[in-house]
């Protein structure tokens, strides 16, 4: 038999959160056609794979990439670090469908310009990462804040009546065109004010389609339970899975609680479908928010509109060259991003090995000097966290990124390594893959990621991409619900 592919002796990590088994792997036509004893059969392209894992290509569950997979869909931050499948619309933004009638608002200024929000219907947008033919693939949420922007005059209240029911049909229409479901932002000022009647009546619209409901808390701080108790009581009311957005216990006073805040993820995953991701660092990154500024931790500034000069550098190291209050500098520099040391370690480490816990990178695109995350995400969970500190297994570890992660978004025929799936493929060095990228250098590309194939094509090899995106769009396939009841 002649393949067009065949990786011979990898370790085989399959996805399925068992350890691996040494075979060799055939591929044709885009997908796993075979797995054994292949020493009979040849390929156009053969790869001696002795030494090396070959796992499923890693799935970033949490990602704003919504945008920058149409405009530079060589998507070199994540096929680099083995990611084959981005899911975007995170956070309650998204950049479709929208329609705006000015610059975009915080925080859906994270995905780019006006120009860059050319999507008024989902289908739209879906077309345009099929006609960019991105290195990934791409899924894609609809945003609770990017419905409000074009229905909504004023986004600091909760909506009325009249402008519920027109984005009740904007999601609709949504879904019925392959979205996965309903993300929020609910921490942001431009859905704070929205009232928890205005989402349950919103998530209404998941029911019919076995659609998934994720958010980003209403707060991360203290009454972070309260607020994951808003999002299992939309859950519930939805029939719909929850899943929330980067877990974490944010702001020094909170540092310690992740106990109680798995507990409540525990507690509520007895009667109903509910995980949550998380990214592998102390540290957050978002945009420049009130809210969250404060001495406790350090804050660095990654951007800023009027003052571009101030990126990279410290708020406190900024507020004092101003001879400014801490708050006073803040304003001065908004519009603006900024990376949030308001972490603890040992919560990260404890969210992080939990079984209800995927691996996204919530990484941001656009921003000129992004946290590491970015970049670094997936090799850091091999190689440091795995590998190093052994928090857990390198197949728990590989799990995290592929298996459950496809289970809990409902990609077929991904996620794991069987024949038949798609071909999405990564190798690497269990000895040498590690991230690269740090606060200092956020822009490097992970080492010992030897080689990408997305749906069958080899995309990264030796360090670099080799021009090929055959990545596709994955519209939502069946019932999400099914999908957590099988794991």
């Amino acid at each position: 038999m002649k393949y067009h592919t065949l990786i011979r002796q990898a370790l085989i990590i399959d996805g399925s959160n068992t350890p691996g088994y040494v075979a060799d792997v055939a591929l044709r036509e885009g997908r796993i056609e075979k797995i054994g004893d292949l020493s009979q059969d040849t390929a156009e392209h053969e790869i001696d794979a002795t030494g090396r894992v070959l796992a499923p290509g890693f799935i970033d569950v949490h990602t704003h990439d919504d945008t920058v997979v149409i405009r530079h869909p060589q998507m070199l931050p994540k096929l680099s670090q083995g990611v084959t499948t981005v899911i975007v619309g995170n956070c309650g933004i998204s950049a479709s469908p929208v329609s705006l009638r000015a610059d975009p608002p915080d925080p859906m200024n994270l995905l780019g310009k006006r120009e860059a929000f050319a999507y008024p219907r989902f289908a739209d947008y879906r077309a345009a990462v099929e006609s960019a033919h991105p290195a990934v693939n791409v899924a894609a949420l609809i945003g609770h804040t990017a419905l409000r922007s074009n229905h909504m005059d004023d986004l600091h209240r909760t909506a009325t009546p009249g402008e519920i029911t027109a984005m009740r049909a904007q999601l609709q229409e949504s879904l019925a065109d392959g979205a996965l479901g309903l993300s929020t932002g609910l921490a942001y000022a431009s859905a704070f004010n929205a009232e928890t009647d205005e989402v349950l009546q919103l998530s209404e619209e998941l029911t019919a389609f076995g659609a998934v409901y994720t958010t980003h808390l209403r707060s991360e701080f203290e009454p972070v339970l309260e607020a994951m108790d808003e999002a299992f009581q939309i859950g519930r009311h939805a029939r719909a899975p929850v899943i929330i957005s980067h877990l974490k216990c944010a702001g020094a006073g909170n540092w310690g609680r992740s106990p109680q805040l798995l507990a409540s993820l525990e507690h509520a995953a007895k009667t109903h479908p509910v995980g949550c991701d998380c990214y592998p660092y102390a540290a957050s990154s978002s945009t420049l928010d009130l809210k969250q500024v404060t001495d406790a931790f350090r804050i660095t500034i990654t951007w800023s509109t009027p003052h571009p000069e101030m990126g990279g550098r410290d708020l406190q190291d900024i507020a004092a060259e101003w001879a400014v209050p801490l708050m006073d500098a803040a304003r001065r520099l908004q519009p603006a991003g900024a990376v949030y040391y308001g972490m603890d370690e040992t919560d990260v480490q404890r969210i992080l090995a939990h079984p209800l816990s995927m691996i996204g990178s919530d990484g941001l695109p656009e921003d000129p000097f992004p946290h590491p995350r970015l970049w670094g995400a997936f090799p850091r969970v091999l190689g440091h966290f795995s590998r190093d500190l052994g928090l857990f297994p390198l197949h728990t570890a590989v799990h995290k990124m592929t298996g459950l992660s496809a289970a809990r978004f409902g990609l077929a025929e991904r996620g794991e390594i069987r024949e038949g799936h798609w071909a999405d493929l990564v190798l690497f060095d269990p000895l040498r893959v590690r991230d690269v990228a740090d606060f200092k250098e956020p822009q490097r590309a992970a080492q010992g990621i030897d080689g990408v194939w997305v749906n069958g094509v080899l995309s990264y090899s030796d360090g670099q991409p080799n021009g090929q995106r055959p990545g596709r769009f994955l519209a939502r396939s069946g019932d999400l619900r099914k999908g957590f009841a099988a794991l």
